[in-house]
Order: structure tokens, then C-alpha cells, then sequence
């Protein structure tokens, strides 16, 4: 995992340092470790980050370095990896699965399951989910390998050039087929839990939303997140009147799936050290692709 950066003429006179933040984004934080480390070498050379540098230059950033990651056991899981390069993977998460380890699930999260994995490859790094499911939510997760991709991916969550997409079942009919829902979301009073819309004290919340088709009752619906809540699109969902089918915290139970019908199919975003756009996409598990009463690939 190596960065490198020439010179061009626009960048002289500046410090290493001032390069490493200004133009490729490097955190202080990061760029500690990476000094502490002698991680950091122009043209091959472990270099002075507080020197000027010169046209032609090439910054060459290693991080290759071992961290800690004991605070996670490793437990051998059957990953579902649909990407993957030196910088990060990307891992379909099953429904029934947390992302984290917690007290209830302490050796079977999928963290548990991606520490296995990087011992096997020999990659000495903490875990790092870039973005976050619930557990009872299928799809797409993020892995960063290294502290930089994960500041990386942050950013562009913050620019909107990271964009989640989701298909969900929804009980009824919405009477608008394409909308944006912009309510704000807070922490319920008494709850650690559930969510709910506060007008006062509530993060802005944005998810678009467009239905794809309607069954007997209730609706296949796909949404874009602009902000990421906690259980965003289930209680902005439920605010409107269409819970997600199997939903009991924001609705009711279903006979058709024992979970909230809700799948990550599609992540577009920036590669941080190619710059290439890059799309990611998967099909609907089984339980949802049931309620659909065909095995087709829903990825309209």
C-alpha cells in the first residue's frame, strides 16, 4: 500500500508537510503515525517532512505498517467479497450479521469475520468498516485497509460523492412514485435504540426515494441516502405512513420475510488513490427475492 505523488510545478515551494495535507488529504493524526513510522521518503529517501520540496520530486507514502487489532478475534466466516485491490474490499453482508463485535455477538460479527481474513493474508491492520448496516439489514460494506482510505471515504460522504443506495419493500402504496422525504432524525427519549422524527432536536435527515413496482399491497421501493442516520430510511419510511415490510421496531410483523426488507444494492463512489469512479452493485438476497416471486436481479 503505497501512495506516490510527484512534483509539479504548482507545488514548489512548499514544505513536505504542507503537501501531505493540502494535496493528498493526510490527517495530522495519520501524518504522525507516518513520520513515527519513517514511513514517508522523496525519491526513495526517508525524508524531513519539514523541508521544501522541488519539481520533480516523487513523494512515495508506505502504509505498510502494523497496527493493533487484538481487540477483535479472528473467526472464520465464508466472506462474500465482490471487490477487492490493495486498498480496500467490499463484502456483501448477510441479514443476522452485525458489522461490529458487541457483548451478544463478541466472535460472530462480520468484523470478526474480516480479521480472519487479513490474518490470513498476512495484513496487520485494525478494521475498518467504512459504512454500516444494521443487523438485521442486508449488502454492501466497506472495508478500508489502511487508516488513510477509511479518512478518504469520510470525505466523500461528506461531499456527496459517496452515494448509498438501497431497495426496500414498504407496506401500501405511495402516492407520490418519486419524492425526497426531508425530516429530521433524533434519538428517541428513553430508547438507545429506536429513532424517531424530531422537529427540535433532530439531525437533518434526506433520503430520495423512487418505486419500482407495486404488488397486491405494498410497494418495492429504492432510496438514495444524502445523510446517513441511524435506521434513516425505516423511520422516514414508517413517517410517511409505509413501514418497511417486517419492520416491528418502526412497524409491524410480516408473513411475507422475518426481518425489515431492507437491502444496500449499489454504492457509487471515488477510488482515493486511482480517482476512478467505481460502482458497485449486488442482487437481492433470497427472502427478498421471494417476496418478488421470481429469482431476477432487481437493479432498476
Amino acid at each position: 500500500m503505497k501512495l506516490k505523488y510527484e512534483i509539479k510545478e504548482n507545488s514548489q515551494g512548499q514544505s513536505l508537510n504542507q503537501i501531505l495535507v493540502n494535496e493528498l488529504s493526510i490527517s495530522t493524526r495519520l501524518l504522525i503515525k507516518l513520520i513515527r513510522n519513517q514511513k514517508i521518503s522523496i525519491n526513495k529517501n526517508v525524508c524531513d517532512t519539514r523541508n521544501p520540496v522541488n519539481l520533480g520530486d516523487l513523494i512515495e507514502i508506505n502504509f505498510n505498517f502494523p497496527e493493533d487489532n487484538s481487540n477483535i478475534l479472528p473467526t472464520q466466516m465464508n466472506l462474500d467479497i465482490i471487490y477487492e485491490d490493495d486498498w480496500f474490499l467490499v463484502v456483501n453482508k448477510p441479514a443476522g450479521i452485525p458489522i461490529h463485535p458487541s457483548r451478544l455477538h463478541y466472535t460472530d460479527s462480520l468484523s470478526n469475520g474480516i480479521k480472519f481474513y487479513f490474518d490470513a493474508i498476512g495484513l496487520d491492520k485494525k478494521i475498518r468498516p467504512v459504512n454500516r448496516l444494521d443487523l438485521d439489514t442486508s449488502g454492501l460494506v466497506i472495508f478500508a485497509k489502511c487508516e488513510y482510505i477509511q479518512q478518504a471515504f469520510v470525505k466523500q460522504m461528506a461531499n456527496k460523492t459517496f452515494q448509498k443506495e438501497y431497495l426496500c419493500f414498504v407496506n401500501g402504496f405511495l402516492k407520490q412514485k418519486i419524492g425526497t422525504i426531508n425530516l429530521p432524525i433524533a434519538r428517541k427519549t428513553g430508547s438507545i435504540i429506536e429513532r424517531c422524527i424530531d422537529k427540535n432536536s433532530g439531525q437533518p435527515s434526506i433520503t430520495h426515494y423512487k418505486v419500482i413496482k407495486e404488488f397486491s399491497n405494498y410497494s418495492l421501493v429504492r432510496c438514495q441516502l444524502e445523510t446517513g442516520r441511524t435506521h434513516q430510511i425505516r423511520v422516514h419510511m414508517s413517517a410517511i405512513g409505509h413501514s418497511l415490510l417486517g419492520d416491528t421496531l418502526y412497524g409491524t410483523k410480516s408473513n411475507l420475510i422475518n426481518r425489515q426488507a431492507l437491502h444496500s444494492y449499489r454504492i457509487l463512489c471515488i477510488h482515493p488513490v486511482s480517482k476512478k469512479s467505481l460502482a458497485f452493485e449486488n442482487h437481492l438476497p433470497v427472502d427478498m427475492t421471494m417476496i418478488l416471486g421470481t429469482e431476477e436481479k432487481i437493479m432498476t
